[in-house]
């Protein structure tokens, strides 16, 4: 069982400025927990699955939750839920989407694809610093975690994944 203050936070953001503003909120609200940055959602799978440079889960451990902005380059948010919430090894990952959008289109999309929370990103930094200390207690002190497991890697056969191989039967 992961200790609260263990729990490893994964953000995915494309703005470097929003980057620091979370990681400056997280500071003053005295969030301590391990927090990565990924920038789109194509790294944000790539995390998750732990392939490529991620490969290594002692150095890029899965994480307990999911801060997601919406709008990204090459795969966004919605993307990212869907393709998540699609996977039994994943689907219990707590996302919580942390946006600039009050769109009520995008909060409906947002629940119907699977996101435990919809947070919109405050203007002022007090605010900001505040409602992440708000997150943490709620989603990491209070709210049970779930065990996560790394997918399994699709296995070799003949030299192609066995993946490739059901998807053209």
């Amino acid at each position: 069982m992961v200790l609260p203050e263990q729990a490893v936070i994964l953000l995915v953001d494309d703005r470097e400025d929003d980057v620091i503003l979370v990681q400056r909120a997280l500071a003053r609200a005295d969030v301590l927990n391990p927090l990565f940055v990924v920038r789109d959602g194509e790294e944000a799978l790539a995390y998750l699955d732990g392939t490529g440079k991620y490969s290594n889960r002692d150095e890029y451990p899965l994480p307990d939750i999911l801060l997601l902005d919406l709008k990204m380059p090459r795969m966004d948010g919605f993307e990212v839920l869907r393709e998540v919430r699609s996977r039994p090894s994943l689907k219990a990952l707590r996302i919580i989407v942390l946006t600039s959008s009050e769109d009520i289109f995008d909060i409906n999309k947002a629940y119907d694809l699977g996101a435990n929370s919809f947070l919109v990103k405050p203007f002022e930094f007090d605010n900001y610093a505040a409602m992440l200390r708000t997150l943490s207690a709620f989603w990491l002190h209070h709210s049970r975690m779930p065990e996560l497991q790394r997918p399994p890697k699709p296995r070799k056969k003949n030299g192609h994944s066995q993946r490739a191989d059901e998807a053209s039967n």
